[in-house]
Formats: structure tokens, C-alpha cells, sequence
């Protein structure tokens, strides 16, 4: 996480960001006590800050119960006696204060008051620093606005997680932005619990926080339209939902047990160990180890900026699975990451890369794919906002989330190529195909040298 400190008259605001999830948390000191909003599964960051200013924790905020990460509030509450803040509308099972609008905290010489802003999630909140002139310096506004978007209102319709039309949310949020956010003084800093990349938004702007004034000007979603203009620009090219966003609202309503506790529990495997049939094996070395060699039926899914959004958009949330990596080092950070998302559970075993592994790729002969594209049967795995610009004429777009569900459906006539906008996903794309496919059937990970091929003109 890196910090990116402010400083608000008699208030010290610092920013933790997770550049792997696109998360923002924030803890707040005025004094000697400390606030911490949204904080991620790991605590220890909070713990450090608090100890370097010589202060107490004395609230943990939740904002809303997020679907992207696993939340450290109850494991802070329980290690430093601090309470936990959340909207009644959430239900919360664990031990927690209602902080509902016209509820206010108080912290050292400012106060925290909440705003209801519903529409990301039916229970979100806001939560306004005032100072001790009782003026707004900054909104900490959670997933309701970001800077240049909003959140989407698409990720509570499922019944595990209420059953909210996005139509019935994005209503919501657009009420929420235009009679509590917008009305705020121009000045007022705005923080946002995620930034660029985040899949709880789809425009996110690279800078980290923004003004209210500056969001006016600027964010599409806050331009003057209509309620009904709003929802339809809102829900158009919304990304897909990972399989893991349902599993972690509710893990977050209850609470996580312990972050280092839970990942001190995956058992480690020696290397030589027969693993269980029919279990997946999540191999996150990197591809050109991978494809001189790996376990039968391995998913190449390598370690890198994404590797916990991608994890949990490919394996189900009650799915077990192993975890290989090259090094204790590494296999060390992929738990961890692991863990961030709530999977650390499923993992069955965790263990460096065995000595044998008698299943290899084949490499790619990328200016054949050049001059002869209509040689190979090509999948292209990228998500479908992005395939609106294809790359090959008569690919067949099956999205990397859905690619084990679907694998079936690719043709085995001709040897397959897969691609993605990087070559980061196609490693994981070939793997899953060339262990679904009959293994007659060659099948190509043109990688990163996707980069030196050109977009068509059309539009799928």
C-alpha cells in the first residue's frame, strides 16, 4: 500500500492505496485518536500510523459492505477496542453503531457526520469532515463517487446479496449525487474508495482524490440530465462482475476472522505430494516457465497487478484449488493476495513448483499468426467492451470469466489461438482451453505479441 498524506487544518488525512484491487481506505487523526474508513484485509498499516503519531484508534467506518475486497473492521475492533460505524440499513451481524444521516462522531476537534448516499449499494454512506468551525473540508465518499464516475448499480441483484434492481439503485444514485453530494461547498476534497481499474466503476479517473467543484466540471455522471438519462449512460457498458463479488458483501456484513490467523491456516504442501484429482491447480509462475512445464491441467495464472481480480473471477467462491509458485517468496505474497478477496479457505494446498511437470505449451510462431490468421481457430478472451475494437475478422469472443464454462464451444477443427488486450489473460485463456480441448488439438498463447497487431476498422 502506498500513503499519499493531506493535511486539513488541525486534521491529518492519509491515504492507503492497493494498486492490485484499486482500493483506497483512509485513516483520519485529529489529535491523538484516529479514524479509519474502509480499511483493507490487512490491518497492520493502520496500526503503524496510529503508532507513529502516538494515537488511538477509535473508529473503524464502513461505508458500505464492499464487494471487492474482505474489510479488516471487525479484526481492528477486536485488537484495539475501537467501534465500528455502518448504516442500520446494512444489517451488519457483527457488533457495530448505526451511523445514519444526522449522526455524528466525534474525533479529537472535528467531527464525522454521516450522509446516506444509496444507488452503488442500498445501505452506502458518505461521511463529511467538518471542522471545528463546522465548515466541510473533505467527503469520503466510499463507492458512491469516485473522480470522473460514480459506482455501478449492478452488483446487489443477485438474492444472496438482496435481490436491488440496478435500475431501482441507479434511481437511488442519482438522487444521492444530486441532493447530497452536489451540494456540497466547491472546496470540499473528495476521496473515493477506489481509483483507476476498479470493476465497482467503469471510467475511473488515474488521480486518486478530487473536489466537489472539480468533480462538477469534469465527472460525466454529475452533468446536468435527466433521472431516466442518467440510468440508461449508467448502466451502458458497465464491466463484468467477478464470480467472488457476492461471497465478499456477505463475508464483510459478518465480519472476517483474523487476516494473519487465516493465512497462517492454508496448509503448505511439500512439492513431491500427490495432489487430489479433479482439483484445480492455479499455477502462478510465469508463462514461459509454465509452458516448458507444468502439472496436467494447470491454469496459468500468473502472479501481476491483477492476480486477486482475475483469481476471483475465475475459480467460484466455494471452488477448493491449489496454488503453486517458483519461490517461498512468492508463494508467500500469492496467499496473501489471495486472502485479500476471501479465497484463502478454498486454497487445499499451497506448494512450490514440483521437479516433474510433464505437460508443456507449444510456442507460437507469431508471423505465421500474421500472415495466416484463417490457419488457426481464434479465441479472443478480452471483455466485451473491449472487443468492440476487434483485432482478428471471425474470432470467437468467449471473456476470460466465463472461458472454463464455456470451452466447449470452441471449434477443434484447426489448432486455436488465443489473445487478450495484453497478454497477461491469454496465459490463463490457453491454459484453461488446452486442458479442456481433446489434446490432439495445438492451442497458442499469442501473448504479448498481441501489442503488434492492429484493431480492425469494424465493430462486433
Amino acid at each position: 500500500m502506498s500513503p499519499l498524506p493531506s493535511s486539513t487544518g488541525s486534521v491529518q488525512i492519509q491515504q492507503f492505496y492497493d494498486k492490485g484491487l484499486a482500493h483506497a481506505s483512509y485513516a483520519i487523526r485529529s489529535g491523538r485518536q484516529v479514524a479509519i474508513i474502509d480499511p483493507a484485509r490487512d490491518p497492520q498499516p493502520y496500526y503503524d500510523f496510529a503508532d507513529e503519531h502516538d494515537a488511538k484508534i477509535i473508529a473503524v467506518i464502513e461505508t458500505h459492505p464492499h464487494a471487492d475486497f474482505v474489510s479488516s473492521h471487525l479484526e481492528i475492533a477486536r485488537e484495539t477496542g475501537a467501534t465500528i460505524y455502518a448504516s442500520k440499513l446494512v444489517k451488519a451481524s457483527y457488533p457495530h453503531q448505526p451511523f445514519d444521516d444526522g449522526q455524528r462522531i466525534t474525533l479529537g476537534t472535528v467531527e464525522l457526520h454521516a450522509l446516506n448516499t444509496p444507488g452503488h449499494s442500498p445501505d452506502s454512506i458518505s461521511i463529511l469532515l467538518m471542522d471545528e468551525l463546522g465548515q466541510s473540508r473533505a467527503v469520503f465518499t466510499g463507492d458512491t463517487l469516485f473522480v470522473g464516475d460514480v459506482g455501478r448499480p449492478d452488483l446487489r441483484e443477485s438474492d444472496i446479496v438482496g435481490g436491488h434492481s440496478r435500475e431501482e439503485l441507479a434511481a437511488q444514485l442519482y438522487q444521492s449525487t444530486r441532493q447530497k453530494l452536489m451540494t456540497l461547498p466547491a472546496a470540499t476534497r473528495v476521496y473515493p474508495a477506489h481509483g483507476p481499474g476498479s470493476l465497482c466503476g467503469k471510467t475511473t479517473s488515474p488521480d486518486l482524490d478530487s473536489t466537489i467543484g472539480k468533480e462538477l466540471k469534469t465527472n460525466y455522471a454529475l452533468q446536468p440530465m435527466s433521472q431516466e438519462e442518467f440510468i440508461k449512460v449508467l448502466l451502458e457498458d458497465q464491466p463484468f462482475m467477478p464470480k467472488y463479488f457476492g461471497h465478499d458483501v456477505v463475508l464483510n456484513k459478518n465480519g472476517a476472522p483474523s487476516f494473519e490467523d487465516s493465512v497462517r491456516a492454508v496448509p503448505r504442501l511439500h512439492s513431491g505430494i500427490a495432489l487430489e484429482p479433479g482439483v484445480v491447480v492455479i499455477d502462478t509462475r510465469p508463462a514461459e516457465q509454465f509452458r516448458a512445464g507444468h502439472l496436467p491441467g494447470a491454469i496459468n495464472l500468473m502472479d501481476g497487478g491483477k492476480f486477486e481480480t482475475w483469481l476471483g473471477s475465475i475459480v467460484g467462491p466455494q471452488e477448493p484449488f491449489y496454488l503453486i509458485a517458483d519461490s517461498q517468496i512468492a508463494l508467500d505474497t500469492v496467499i496473501r493476495k489471495t486472502a485479500k478477496i476471501g479465497y484463502e479457505g478454498n486454497i487445499k494446498g499451497a506448494l512450490l513448483a514440483p521437479r516433474e511437470l510433464p505437460a508443456t505449451s507449444p510456442d507460437t510462431d507469431v508471423e505465421h499468426v500474421r500472415q495466416q490468421p484463417q490457419d488457426y481457430t481464434i479465441v479472443d478472451i478480452r471483455n466485451r467492451t473491449e472487443a468492440h475494437q476487434p483485432i482478428f475478422d471471425n474470432a470467437l469472443l468467449i471473456p476470460l470469466p466465463e472461458l472454463r464454462e464455456r470451452a466447449q464451444e470452441v471449434p477443434t477443427t484447426k489448432p486455436v489461438l488465443v489473445h487478450c488486450a495484453g497478454g497477461y489473460r491469454s496465459a490463463a485463456g490457453a491454459s484453461i482451453l488446452q486442458a479442456a480441448l481433446p489434446a490432439s488439438v495445438p492451442v497458442y498463447d499469442l501473448g504479448e505479441a498481441i501489442s503488434t497487431f492492429q484493431p480492425q476498422s469494424a465493430t462486433v
